[in-house]
């Protein structure tokens, strides 16, 4: 299991593109005030709910791949039936996919969504998400990842709550290597000319190559991120990246084709269980710490229920049962005693995983990047695509 099905690269201009053509062709403005966006909630009545995610991000039985022992106890302990969909392959696919309902002020069949926080700060933008009442989420207000409540696009977490996170950093193989790498700087050695992979899409890579350049992603500006494009640009045309890539990086750096890449920390716990030799690494610089997160749609039936379901995934003892299946950074600390008490030697392991629980050191190092906003998104894909050749 990877991130591959998860985390994506945005592909042309995408998602934003389409809306400010809907601008133009006189279409009427997307954003939906707020006095708009809740329906009459039947939660009191009608113990449902439609909850979509991601492919292979849920805990499922070893035995029977249909049962889902976390949302079966939250279904067992509430009576509320939820309806578990695996649709969302693709950020910018999935907005296509309800972003008409949204900008129309229609409902869209689903109470609880997961997608990635760069997409989500879209939605809070647009003003296509309600509002959360923390006094029904007790969990979240006390176990919410501190390092993870104030992101820019949604300051105090009241209209997304992380579902899972993780770090884009840098992988290596140590053995064929033969040294440590420390900063993102060391990926532009002589001996790595040709051995480097980077990540294709524009919002899954920047922060990190901006960090090597010494920039406060917290607060970047348009300047810092031509800047770094000007030094990608070179290091393109001497030839010293090999490509830019999806998740394929896993099979280059897993064959040896390629030594060092930008990678993802929960493809690298996978790829470690094959080759203990691959290593990765929170540059001294620092890298981003991502969120995938869930929200509720405007005008879904079933508000209560969703908000319900999202602080059942905050009990730290059903957290960790989360994190040992999925095995990305968990936005819940207090789960790591969870496990670390557990008899079980692999996931008392787990607990001491910094890829899953980032110790002191690693927490330092890590920052959530500011979001990329509508009116910079149009010019900065355009030279990022060029760049690396979409």
């Amino acid at each position: 299991m990877t991130v591959a099905a998860r985390r994506t690269f945005l592909k042309g201009i995408g998602a934003a593109g389409v809306l400010g053509a809907l601008a133009g062709c006189g279409v009427p403005a997307a954003y939906v005030d707020a006095s708009d966006r809740a329906a009459r909630d039947l939660s009191g009545r009608d113990g449902r709910l439609t909850f979509a995610n991601w492919p292979l991000y849920i805990d499922t039985d070893d035995e029977d791949k249909t049962r889902r022992p976390t949302l079966d106890a939250f279904e067992k302990r509430t009576g509320i039936d939820v309806r578990y969909t695996e649709e969302i392959n693709d950020n910018d696919e999935f907005f296509g996919k309800i972003s008409p309902s949204l900008m129309n002020h229609q409902e869209t069949g689903r109470d609880l969504i997961v997608i990635s926080d760069w997409m989500c700060a879209r939605f809070v933008r647009l003003g296509w998400v309600q509002e959360m009442d923390r006094s029904r989420q007790p969990n979240v207000a006390r176990h919410l990842d501190p390092i993870l409540r104030t992101p820019r696009f949604d300051e105090g977490r009241m209209f997304s709550v992380p579902w899972q996170s993780g770090i884009t950093g840098i992988a290596y193989n140590k053995r064929r290597l033969g040294r440590e790498i420390r900063h993102v700087s060391d990926l532009w050695a002589d001996d790595l000319k040709g051995r480097v992979t980077l990540l294709s899409g524009l919002d899954e890579a920047f922060a990190l190559l901006m960090q090597g350049d010494g920039v406060d992603i917290r607060k970047w500006t348009a300047d810092d991120f031509h800047r770094m494009c000007d030094r990608l640009e070179k290091r393109v045309s001497g030839h010293h990246i090999r490509r830019f890539t999806g998740n394929d990086y896993i099979k280059d750096l897993a064959s040896g084709d390629v030594l060092a890449c930008q990678a993802y920390s929960g493809d690298v716990i996978q790829l470690q269980a094959d080759d203990p030799d691959i290593a990765f690494v929170v540059p001294e610089e620092g890298a981003e710490l991502w969120a995938e997160s869930l929200m509720i749609p405007n005008l879904a039936r079933h508000k209560r229920n969703a908000e319900r379901l999202i602080d059942h995934y905050y009990d730290p003892e059903v957290a960790a049962s989360l994190a040992a299946w999925v095995n990305y950074v968990c936005p819940v600390p207090a789960a790591r005693d969870v496990l670390a008490s557990s008899k079980d030697k692999d996931l008392a392991a787990l607990a001491e995983d910094p890829l899953v629980f980032p110790d002191d050191t690693m927490r330092e190092r890590l920052a959530i990047a500011r979001d990329i906003t509508s009116g910079e998104r149009t010019e900065f894909a355009r030279r990022w695509n060029s760049i690396v050749g979409l």
